[in-house]
């Protein structure tokens, strides 16, 4: 993986994150923390995603076909990390009061 790979994830991520937390909002935590747990996101479910062999990369990791898949694999990672911390967030929340 290069560098404009993973800059493309994180990103993407960060954008999955922050679209998330607009549509979900109960497990919103606010656009600083939707994008830094959407950045994360897209980092992990980049990687993940390249694991299994549905991310891009390879031969032509700049090609438009390559960037497209290396956006959305890491727009789902930000959104789905999203979801999960969220999740976790009201849970913790809820069990206190």
């Amino acid at each position: 993986m290069d560098a404009a790979t993973l800059l493309v994830q994180l990103v993407s991520g960060a954008l999955g994150g922050n679209a998330a937390g607009a549509v979900m909002k109960k497990f919103s935590l606010g656009t600083v923390g939707n994008s830094v747990v959407g950045i994360l996101g897209g980092g992990l479910g980049g990687q993940i995603f390249a694991m299994l062999g549905a991310g891009g990369g390879g031969e032509a990791a700049m090609s438009a076909g390559s960037i497209i898949s290396n956006f959305a694999t890491g727009g789902v990672g930000g959104a789905a990390l999203l979801a999960i911390v969220g999740a976790i967030k009201g849970a913790m929340g809820e069990s206190s009061s």
